[in-house]
């Protein structure tokens, strides 16, 4: 095992880890693929796919074993997420990790409005106790996410006010995941916390992205009870109709907002807002 890559990449499957992925292999770094089925794995050139289960802390010690630095996607949003993200960082320590990149959320405290954060936050703290180096990317919301927000009638409902996000885009983070993977000892103990160029209000998104996609979107604000009662009919666990809501809460609060100069700090370019990210994606 200890012959193939040091540098190990989870979530390549995924929209963040796909993009790392490929991104270091453009750039001529060979990395191991940790993935749950290896049919799925990128075919990237230098990248070697080695089947990995957060959970499954045998197998992940295995899989581990011979890397020096480990970009750790946070798992899937589930209610036992928080268990998964204990269980690899253990896994990793035991297999001699010596660096840990992981994915947070911007903000991210004991006491977040956003309920996920909260976890997030756990998460750093276990990896900083675990002695291992580290670096976090505390991402903001992505603007990949935004089009998204809005419902069938084009209708973006939630709790948000006149509360403003400085939402990043995806390709952005996966940049600057890039520059911190390929160099990790400039970035060890640090913590960068991932924006756009720009806070803005979901009135002022849907105006964006009513310019930008041609379809008629619009900003409903509603109450903390009119949200939770818009989302009963999902059928959803508890803890994912909080997660939901307090999306919206947490930009109420304000605690989304405040541009920071950290991806271009890392990646030598200004990051994309949501007007340049719609035109941009509307290009491809």
């Amino acid at each position: 095992m200890t012959s193939l890559p040091p540098l190990a990449v989870t979530g390549s499957t995924g929209n963040l880890g796909g993009l790392v992925a490929r991104l270091l292999a453009e750039a001529g770094s060979p990395q191991r693929l940790l993935v749950r089925d290896a049919a799925r794995a990128p075919d990237l050139e230098g990248a070697v796919p080695v089947i990995c289960t957060y959970m499954d802390s045998v197998q992940a010690k295995g899989a581990l074993d011979g890397v020096k630095t480990l970009f750790m996607v946070s798992a899937a949003e589930a209610e036992d997420r928080l268990q998964q993200h204990y269980a690899f960082v253990d896994a990793a320590m035991a297999a001699g990790v010596q660096h840990i990149v992981y994915t947070s959320f911007f903000g991210a405290a004991p006491d977040s409005t956003f309920t996920l954060a909260q976890d997030h936050y756990a998460t750093e703290e276990w990896i900083k106790a675990s002695g291992m180096d580290y670096t976090f990317l505390r991402d903001n919301l992505y603007l990949d996410f935004m089009p998204l927000l809005a419902g069938e009638d084009g209708v973006i409902r939630g709790p948000a006010g006149d509360g403003v996000v400085a939402a990043v885009a995806r390709v952005d983070v996966a940049r600057s995941a890039v520059t911190v993977l390929r160099d990790p000892a400039l970035h060890v103990g640090r913590t960068y916390d991932l924006t756009g160029p720009e806070d803005i209000s979901l009135a002022t998104a849907a105006d964006l992205l009513t310019a930008g996609t041609g379809r008629t979107i619009t900003f409903q604000n509603e109450t903390v009870e009119e949200a939770y009662a818009s989302r009963a009919s999902y059928g959803a666990a508890p803890w994912q109709v909080d997660a939901w809501v307090s999306t919206y809460t947490a930009i109420a609060a304000g605690e989304l907002a405040g541009p920071t100069s950290a991806v271009h700090e890392l990646t030598g370019r200004e990051p994309l807002g949501l007007a340049q990210f719609l035109a941009e994606a509307h290009t491809i």
